[in-house]
């Protein structure tokens, strides 16, 4: 008995782990591209002459922040798929 409860707690901690973190990743996310987008948009409007150069460099690290995001989501998926194996290892 005391062993199945170990199990099942084991694998709602993974679960509810995996369900916060991958929450705070999106959350993350969103704030960052939503900063890159504001601050590049108050750069061409400060310089317009720049905004090729400014557009190109926001849109490549909007690209890696979401990269980074999507691995950390993938991350959380795995933890979330192991969850009943967690008490075996």
């Amino acid at each position: 008995m005391f062993m199945l409860t170990s199990i099942l707690l084991t694998a709602g901690f993974a679960l509810m782990g995996a369900g916060i973190g991958a929450g705070l990743v999106a959350i993350g996310a969103g704030l960052g591209v939503g900063r890159i987008g504001g601050q590049a948009m108050e750069s061409i409007a400060r310089q317009p002459e720049a905004a090729g150069k400014i557009q190109t460099a926001m849109l490549i690290i909007a690209a890696l922040i979401e990269v980074v995001a999507l691995f950390a989501v993938v991350i959380c998926l795995l933890i979330a798929l192991n969850a009943g194996n967690i008490a075996f290892f």
